[in-house]
């Protein structure tokens, strides 16, 4: 069980170091990422290297039984390589080229940077692939930078090459004969840049996916690289989540030997809790059950304009609810706070009051929690949910586009709606990827391709597994009895096959509008909404009325819906639910169709917070599917992961919690008889019999 955080040495004077290492032997630490931004340290001039300094500090770490994730810095280019290299820096989509002064300020098609980044990954793994103290290599730092220059431009055009075969299939793929779009040439495509009104959804989409694959032939290049030192050490990114990631986590997953995740809540109130299972439970999909949280802030929240303190107790629950949805640990950004630079009152475990701080001593007992925890719940399969919440990157990406029939559809709401919903009744969650677009990635860096190995055998010293496999609804979803569909715009016929076979197997789907709407490329499908899905559901959609956000629209049974709805034809799908005014009163709203041995419901209107509750509890119940925990008090969160019941209080004052049966607390050790007592903001690991 990993417990520690990014380590930033070269910051500090080295007199420091050592105060560092016994604070970590104290609070617990047993592993550091380090040199995530030391690119300017470790090569101060193109070619010359400096590495003493990173060798006193592994050893130290070494000597005080802290293991390291190493990490190559080729987020942060240093000051040498872009005045070396100013066509190496990224260009904005308005044509503006950036300069040095920040993090993330390179263009992953140039050639110069791409070579540079190997050469620092090489140089790494050449010098410190067998050091005593490495239990992984980090590469990179939350890949996802955008760049539109000529460079990217190219290697653009040997993308779609690659994935359309010849012109006339991209210009029937992109529907370029709008608008006068017709390619006569390759050398006619550029990425989407500003121009006067609306780009091309197909073009503006393909150029998200190729950032995604290029993006990742950059991450295999130093992969390869560190993997051709030492094939037994673990390799592994750190994902980040955003609007503004052109990073398919889905397809990225089966690259990495563990999925690595930064997470970090934007809201103050219970939506953090919120926050935290909904990454936590994404995070578990995209590792196939293991993960590791690799980054989050252990005593801030940034909301938008503030960052708020947590509470006392707060840092422990996140935590512990990030492992009991099956991370490996709970590493944090970061160790010591910074006096300078442009995060200088950033989160850390160490922060400017030093150790006798409130956030140091909760993560000291915190760290005595997670070594008590962690043989056991190292060897326990992840949270068994029998729900699970379809995620999809590129339908995100389309629902972002311009054009489209309301500025106010939030992909990102709309499925954070649907697990905070499940969430709060108590039901566990997966998510599964039917629409990833699963192809093999290109690499558009012509003369380096990387080397796609089949996997490496498990190193079980290291602590971690090996190819860690996605989950995929491309696969198998008979586990599940609910499978819900919020917002899977883009959606193939062999998805929408898998999804017919559930419900004909006995399964229940619950499906939202903008659904099966258009094909991968966004060429809408004809005939009617929700298009591929539109025979199991039993339904016809001819006309969308999207709706102010704010004004109600009023359903029967007095249930309340805002912002979407839709004129829709049964044929074959009862009416459970219909509109109750306007212009399509007594109209269908939600409909259920009968198909095999289960059934298939369609909802075309954005439900309010009791609707969709009523609903999804009520489809949850008719699919046999029970809450962790029958009894828990209001404000408690339960999370059921084998014979361990983590149970976390978001209230403000003590609460008695039902059991089962018989227990005992599994950090203590102390007998449980049919309840427990969780304090306001704490967190209780009770063991179950059997």
């Amino acid at each position: 069980m990993f417990f520690g955080g990014d380590y930033n040495p070269e910051q500090w004077p080295e007199e420091v170091h050592a105060e560092d290492v016994a604070l970590m032997r104290r609070a617990g630490v047993n592993l550091v990422t380090v040199g995530v931004f030391a690119w300017s340290h470790l090569e101060p001039a193109e070619g010359e290297y400096d590495f003493a300094w990173l060798d006193r500090v592994l050893d130290r770490l070494h000597d005080g039984g802290i293991r390291v994730a190493l990490a190559t810095p080729t987020a942060s280019p240093p000051p040498w390589f872009t005045l070396a290299h100013p066509e190496a820096l990224p260009v904005t989509a308005d044509g503006v080229r950036l300069t040095h002064g920040s993090r993330d300020t390179y263009c992953v098609s140039a050639p110069a940077y791409r070579a540079a980044a190997r050469r620092i990954a090489g140089e790494l793994g050449r010098r410190y692939a067998r050091h005593p103290a490495l239990a992984m290599w980090h590469v990179h730092n939350e890949y996802g930078t955008d760049c539109r220059c000529d460079r990217t431009a190219a290697a653009f055009r040997a993308w779609l090459r690659e994935r359309h075969g010849d012109l006339d299939a991209l210009n029937e793929s992109w529907t370029t004969a709008f608008w006068s779009q017709r390619y006569s040439d390759w050398a006619q495509i550029m990425p989407p840049r500003a121009t006067q009104y609306l780009p091309n959804p197909a073009q503006v989409l393909d150029f998200r996916r190729f950032l995604s694959d290029e993006l990742l032939g950059a991450y295999r290049e130093q992969r390869d690289r560190l993997r051709g030192f030492n094939p037994d050490v673990p390799i592994t990114t750190n994902f980040v989540q955003g609007g503004w990631v052109s990073v398919d986590h889905a397809r990225w997953a089966s690259e990495v030997d563990v999925v690595a995740v930064d997470h970090y809540p934007d809201t103050a109130d219970g939506g953090a809790e919120e926050e935290t299972a909904f990454a936590a439970d994404l995070a578990r999909g995209w590792g196939g059950g293991s993960w590791l949280l690799m980054e989050t802030a252990p005593n801030l929240i940034y909301t938008r304009g503030r960052m708020h303190a947590k509470e006392p107790g707060r840092l422990t629950r996140h935590s512990l609810a990030y492992v009991a949805r099956g991370s490996r640990g709970a590493l944090y950004f970061q160790w010591r706070q910074p006096r300078g630079g442009a995060e200088l009152f950033h989160s850390a475990l160490v922060p400017h009051a030093g150790p006798d701080s409130p956030v140091f001593r909760e993560a000291v007992g915190l760290g005595r929690t997670l070594r008590a925890l962690g043989p056991e719940v190292a060897a326990l399969d992840p949270p068994d949910a029998r729900i699970a919440i379809t995620w999809d990157a590129p339908s995100w990406w389309a629902l972002q586009g311009a054009g489209l029939p309301s500025a106010d559809i939030d992909y990102l709401a709309a499925v954070r709606q649907v697990h905070r919903t499940l969430f709060r009744a108590g039901l566990q969650t997966d998510f599964v990827f039917p629409g990833a677009d699963l192809r093999a990635a290109s690499l558009s860096d012509a003369g380096h391709p990387a080397d796609r190995p089949a996997g490496r055998p498990a190193d079980h010293s290291s602590g971690l597994p090996a190819d860690l496999p996605v989950s995929r609804a491309g696969g198998d979803l008979s586990r599940y009895r609910l499978v819900v569909v919020p917002h899977l715009y883009l959606l193939d016929d062999a998805a929408a096959a898998v999804f017919r076979d559930f419900v004909a197997a006995g399964g229940h789907l619950v499906v939202s509008y903008l659904s099966g709407i258009a094909e991968p490329d966004t060429r809408i499908r004809l005939g009617g909404y929700p298009g591929a899905l539109r025979d199991l559901l039993g339904v016809r959609v001819v006309e969308w009325h999207p709706q102010p956000p704010d004004v109600p629209i009023a359903l029967s049974g007095g249930y309340l819906a805002s912002g979407w709805a839709e004129r829709v034809e049964t044929a074959g799908a009862e009416t459970v639910v219909r509109y109750g005014s306007g212009i399509l009163a007594g109209a269908p709203a939600i409909t259920r169709n009968r198909h095999g041995a289960g059934s298939a419901w369609y909802v075309s209107t954005a439900l309010t917070g009791d609707a969709l509750r009523d609903l999804l509890t009520r489809v949850a119940a008719e699919a046999g599917v029970a809450p962790v925990l029958d009894g828990r008090p209001d404000g408690v969160e339960a999370v059921r992961r084998g014979p361990l019941l983590f149970l976390f209080n978001h209230g403000p004052a003590a609460v008695v919690v039902p059991l089962p049966g018989t227990a005992s607390d599994a950090v203590t050790g102390r007998e449980l008889d049919r309840s427990v007592t969780v304090r306001d903001g704490g967190a209780v690991v009770v063991r179950l019999p059997g």
